[in-house]
Protein backbone atom coordinates (compact mmCIF):
# COMPACT_ATOMS: atom_id res chain seq x y z
CA UNK A 1 0.00 0.00 0.00
CA UNK A 2 1.57 3.44 -0.95
CA UNK A 3 0.31 6.13 1.69
CA UNK A 4 1.40 9.64 0.72
CA UNK A 5 0.48 13.27 2.26
CA UNK A 6 0.70 16.75 1.45
CA UNK A 7 0.43 19.84 2.03
CA UNK A 8 -1.02 21.17 -1.14
CA UNK A 9 -1.07 24.59 0.32
CA UNK A 10 -5.05 25.83 -1.78
CA UNK A 11 -5.90 22.57 -3.77
CA UNK A 12 -7.60 25.16 -6.21
CA UNK A 13 -4.11 26.31 -7.17
CA UNK A 14 -1.94 23.43 -6.96
CA UNK A 15 -3.95 21.45 -9.26
CA UNK A 16 -3.28 24.61 -11.70
CA UNK A 17 0.62 23.68 -10.92
CA UNK A 18 0.28 20.38 -11.97
CA UNK A 19 -0.82 18.26 -8.60
CA UNK A 20 -3.01 16.30 -11.08
CA UNK A 21 -0.21 15.11 -12.68
CA UNK A 22 1.53 14.40 -10.03
CA UNK A 23 -0.98 12.11 -8.69
CA UNK A 24 -1.29 10.13 -11.59
CA UNK A 25 1.87 9.62 -11.45
CA UNK A 26 2.96 8.85 -7.97
CA UNK A 27 -0.50 6.87 -7.99
CA UNK A 28 -0.46 6.37 -4.41
CA UNK A 29 -3.97 4.32 -2.70
CA UNK A 30 -3.83 6.65 -0.36
CA UNK A 31 -3.38 10.20 -0.24
CA UNK A 32 -3.15 12.50 2.25
CA UNK A 33 -4.13 16.28 2.05
CA UNK A 34 -3.58 19.73 4.32
CA UNK A 35 -4.69 22.87 3.83
CA UNK A 36 -7.10 22.18 1.35
CA UNK A 37 -8.87 25.56 1.34
CA UNK A 38 -12.13 24.75 -0.39
CA UNK A 39 -15.31 24.06 0.20
CA UNK A 40 -16.06 20.20 0.35
CA UNK A 41 -18.03 19.92 -2.44
CA UNK A 42 -14.64 21.13 -5.06
CA UNK A 43 -12.17 18.85 -3.41
CA UNK A 44 -13.06 15.31 -5.17
CA UNK A 45 -13.46 17.05 -9.19
CA UNK A 46 -10.28 18.06 -8.04
CA UNK A 47 -8.37 14.76 -7.04
CA UNK A 48 -9.71 12.98 -10.02
CA UNK A 49 -11.42 10.00 -10.74
CA UNK A 50 -10.83 6.70 -9.22
CA UNK A 51 -10.83 7.92 -5.14
CA UNK A 52 -13.27 7.82 -2.30
CA UNK A 53 -12.72 11.63 -0.83
CA UNK A 54 -13.38 12.29 2.45
CA UNK A 55 -12.91 16.03 3.60
CA UNK A 56 -13.26 18.21 6.32
CA UNK A 57 -13.41 22.24 5.16
CA UNK A 58 -12.42 24.79 7.88
CA UNK A 59 -14.98 26.63 9.39
CA UNK A 60 -12.87 30.07 7.85
CA UNK A 61 -13.89 30.24 4.37
CA UNK A 62 -10.40 29.69 2.12
CA UNK A 63 -8.42 28.45 5.40
CA UNK A 64 -7.29 25.49 6.35
CA UNK A 65 -8.93 21.81 5.32
CA UNK A 66 -7.95 18.32 4.91
CA UNK A 67 -8.94 15.55 2.93
CA UNK A 68 -8.75 12.23 2.84
CA UNK A 69 -8.24 10.05 -0.87
CA UNK A 70 -8.56 6.37 -0.80
CA UNK A 71 -7.85 4.30 -3.59
CA UNK A 72 -11.75 3.11 -4.85
CA UNK A 73 -12.61 -0.56 -4.19
CA UNK A 74 -10.64 -0.30 -0.62
CA UNK A 75 -13.64 -0.23 2.18
CA UNK A 76 -13.85 2.60 3.71
CA UNK A 77 -15.08 2.37 7.43
CA UNK A 78 -16.13 4.99 10.21
CA UNK A 79 -14.82 8.73 9.91
CA UNK A 80 -13.89 10.89 12.96
CA UNK A 81 -13.64 14.73 12.33
CA UNK A 82 -11.61 16.74 15.01
CA UNK A 83 -10.23 15.86 18.15
CA UNK A 84 -12.89 17.33 20.40
CA UNK A 85 -16.67 18.22 20.75
CA UNK A 86 -15.52 21.63 20.69
CA UNK A 87 -13.48 22.84 17.75
CA UNK A 88 -12.83 26.42 17.38
CA UNK A 89 -13.21 28.15 14.00
CA UNK A 90 -9.62 28.17 13.88
CA UNK A 91 -7.57 28.35 10.81
CA UNK A 92 -5.35 25.36 11.37
CA UNK A 93 -5.42 22.53 13.13
CA UNK A 94 -7.78 20.06 11.24
CA UNK A 95 -7.67 16.41 12.02
CA UNK A 96 -9.67 14.09 9.93
CA UNK A 97 -9.54 9.94 10.40
CA UNK A 98 -10.76 7.04 8.74
CA UNK A 99 -10.50 3.29 9.10
CA UNK A 100 -9.66 1.00 6.43
CA UNK A 101 -11.14 -2.36 7.70
CA UNK A 102 -10.08 -4.60 5.73
CA UNK A 103 -6.08 -3.86 6.43
CA UNK A 104 -6.79 -3.35 10.38
CA UNK A 105 -5.68 0.61 10.13
CA UNK A 106 -6.31 3.75 10.79
CA UNK A 107 -5.31 6.83 8.96
CA UNK A 108 -5.43 10.80 9.90
CA UNK A 109 -4.35 13.45 7.73
CA UNK A 110 -3.68 15.96 10.06
CA UNK A 111 -2.63 19.61 10.18
CA UNK A 112 -1.36 21.00 13.65
CA UNK A 113 -1.62 24.58 14.40
CA UNK A 114 0.67 26.81 12.82
CA UNK A 115 1.42 29.10 15.87
CA UNK A 116 3.50 32.12 16.25
CA UNK A 117 6.17 32.73 18.46
CA UNK A 118 5.41 36.83 18.27
CA UNK A 119 2.23 35.81 19.75
CA UNK A 120 1.46 34.22 23.02
CA UNK A 121 -2.55 34.06 21.90
CA UNK A 122 -1.68 32.58 18.59
CA UNK A 123 1.08 29.94 20.62
CA UNK A 124 -1.37 28.86 23.40
CA UNK A 125 -4.02 27.68 20.82
CA UNK A 126 -1.39 25.91 19.43
CA UNK A 127 -0.38 24.10 22.43
CA UNK A 128 -3.91 23.57 23.12
CA UNK A 129 -4.41 22.03 19.83
CA UNK A 130 -1.05 19.96 20.48
CA UNK A 131 -2.08 18.80 24.04
CA UNK A 132 -5.73 17.39 22.14
CA UNK A 133 -3.60 15.91 19.44
CA UNK A 134 -1.72 14.10 22.52
CA UNK A 135 -4.78 12.94 23.80
CA UNK A 136 -5.64 11.38 20.98
CA UNK A 137 -2.16 9.65 20.33
CA UNK A 138 -2.70 8.11 24.09
CA UNK A 139 -6.13 6.90 22.79
CA UNK A 140 -5.31 4.99 19.85
CA UNK A 141 -2.06 3.57 21.88
CA UNK A 142 -2.83 -0.54 21.51
CA UNK A 143 -5.76 0.00 19.00
CA UNK A 144 -4.52 -1.42 15.58
CA UNK A 145 -2.60 0.04 12.98
CA UNK A 146 -2.63 3.95 13.13
CA UNK A 147 -1.25 6.18 10.76
CA UNK A 148 -0.89 10.06 10.80
CA UNK A 149 0.16 11.97 8.11
CA UNK A 150 0.57 15.09 7.55
CA UNK A 151 1.73 18.71 8.34
CA UNK A 152 2.72 19.06 12.01
CA UNK A 153 4.48 22.25 11.93
CA UNK A 154 7.45 21.63 14.29
CA UNK A 155 10.85 19.94 13.50
CA UNK A 156 12.13 17.47 15.68
CA UNK A 157 15.99 18.73 15.85
CA UNK A 158 19.01 20.04 13.67
CA UNK A 159 18.82 17.54 11.28
CA UNK A 160 15.50 18.55 10.45
CA UNK A 161 16.14 22.38 9.49
CA UNK A 162 18.81 24.32 7.36
CA UNK A 163 19.54 27.04 9.64
CA UNK A 164 19.04 25.66 13.64
CA UNK A 165 20.78 28.10 15.39
CA UNK A 166 19.07 31.60 13.98
CA UNK A 167 15.27 29.57 14.39
CA UNK A 168 15.86 27.35 17.24
CA UNK A 169 13.59 29.17 20.24
CA UNK A 170 13.00 31.99 18.25
CA UNK A 171 10.29 30.99 15.31
CA UNK A 172 7.75 28.59 16.09
CA UNK A 173 7.81 25.05 15.00
CA UNK A 174 11.66 25.36 16.10
CA UNK A 175 10.77 25.98 20.11
CA UNK A 176 11.28 23.48 22.73
CA UNK A 177 7.88 23.16 23.98
CA UNK A 178 6.58 22.41 20.58
CA UNK A 179 9.29 20.10 19.89
CA UNK A 180 8.58 17.93 23.69
CA UNK A 181 5.80 17.47 21.93
CA UNK A 182 7.12 15.17 18.92
CA UNK A 183 10.17 13.50 21.53
CA UNK A 184 7.09 12.19 23.29
CA UNK A 185 5.49 11.02 20.68
CA UNK A 186 7.90 9.31 19.19
CA UNK A 187 9.95 8.24 22.48
CA UNK A 188 7.14 7.54 25.75
CA UNK A 189 4.47 6.68 23.49
CA UNK A 190 6.34 4.53 20.59
CA UNK A 191 5.29 5.77 17.71
CA UNK A 192 7.97 5.70 14.94
CA UNK A 193 9.02 8.40 12.47
CA UNK A 194 9.09 7.19 9.66
CA UNK A 195 11.40 9.02 7.26
CA UNK A 196 13.69 9.15 10.70
CA UNK A 197 13.20 5.30 11.22
CA UNK A 198 14.43 4.72 7.26
CA UNK A 199 17.03 7.68 7.77
CA UNK A 200 18.11 7.77 11.37
CA UNK A 201 21.52 9.89 10.28
CA UNK A 202 21.90 13.02 7.96
CA UNK A 203 20.75 16.35 7.12
CA UNK A 204 16.95 16.14 6.07
CA UNK A 205 15.28 15.98 3.18
CA UNK A 206 13.23 18.74 3.75
CA UNK A 207 9.54 19.43 3.26
CA UNK A 208 8.98 22.85 3.37
CA UNK A 209 10.20 25.70 1.75
CA UNK A 210 9.73 29.49 2.70
CA UNK A 211 8.51 31.59 -0.49
CA UNK A 212 11.02 33.79 0.18
CA UNK A 213 14.40 34.18 -1.54
CA UNK A 214 15.80 31.74 -2.69
CA UNK A 215 14.90 28.89 0.04
CA UNK A 216 14.02 25.87 -2.63
CA UNK A 217 16.67 26.70 -4.91
CA UNK A 218 19.14 26.47 -1.82
CA UNK A 219 17.65 23.68 -0.45
CA UNK A 220 17.28 25.80 3.14
CA UNK A 221 14.00 24.05 4.10
CA UNK A 222 12.05 22.44 6.97
CA UNK A 223 11.35 18.74 7.62
CA UNK A 224 8.25 19.43 9.09
CA UNK A 225 5.79 16.90 7.23
CA UNK A 226 5.52 13.69 8.79
CA UNK A 227 3.95 9.93 8.88
CA UNK A 228 3.81 8.92 12.78
CA UNK A 229 2.87 5.04 12.65
CA UNK A 230 2.61 2.39 15.67
CA UNK A 231 5.41 0.04 15.41
CA UNK A 232 3.88 -2.78 14.03
CA UNK A 233 3.35 -0.96 10.80
CA UNK A 234 6.96 0.61 11.03
CA UNK A 235 7.98 -3.23 10.43
CA UNK A 236 6.49 -3.35 7.40
CA UNK A 237 7.53 -0.04 5.52
CA UNK A 238 9.60 -0.74 2.32
CA UNK A 239 10.37 2.72 1.06
CA UNK A 240 10.21 6.22 1.24
CA UNK A 241 10.71 9.56 -0.37
CA UNK A 242 10.26 12.93 -0.87
CA UNK A 243 8.99 14.14 -3.93
CA UNK A 244 10.79 17.16 -4.02
CA UNK A 245 10.25 19.10 -7.81
CA UNK A 246 13.29 19.46 -9.74
CA UNK A 247 12.88 23.80 -9.76
CA UNK A 248 11.21 26.00 -7.88
CA UNK A 249 8.83 26.64 -11.39
CA UNK A 250 7.71 22.89 -11.35
CA UNK A 251 6.42 22.99 -7.85
CA UNK A 252 2.62 22.94 -7.17
CA UNK A 253 3.12 23.81 -3.28
CA UNK A 254 5.68 25.16 -0.81
CA UNK A 255 5.80 21.49 0.51
CA UNK A 256 6.91 18.57 -0.91
CA UNK A 257 4.86 15.16 -1.08
CA UNK A 258 6.48 12.50 1.45
CA UNK A 259 5.39 9.02 -0.15
CA UNK A 260 5.98 5.71 1.99
CA UNK A 261 5.12 2.49 0.43
CA UNK A 262 4.12 -0.20 3.34
CA UNK A 263 4.21 -4.17 2.42
CA UNK A 264 0.62 -3.98 3.65
CA UNK A 265 -1.98 -6.93 2.97
CA UNK A 266 -5.98 -6.75 3.77
CA UNK A 267 -6.51 -9.31 6.94
CA UNK A 268 -9.95 -9.90 5.28
CA UNK A 269 -11.52 -9.40 2.17
CA UNK A 270 -13.28 -6.71 0.97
Amino acid sequence: MKIATCNVNGIRAAVRKGLAAWIAAADPDVLLLQEVRAPDDLVAPLIGEGYQVITWACDIRGRAGVAIAVREGIEIGREVRGLSAEQPPVDTGRWLEVELPEFGLRVVSAYLHSGDAASPEKMAAKYAHLDAVDKRLTELLGDGSVLVGGDFNIVRGEQDIANWKPNHNRHSGVLDPEIAYLNRWFGEYGYVDVQRFLLPDGQGPYTWWSQRGKAFDNNTGWRIDYQLVSPALAGVVAHARVDRALSYQERFSDHAPFVVDYALEATRPA
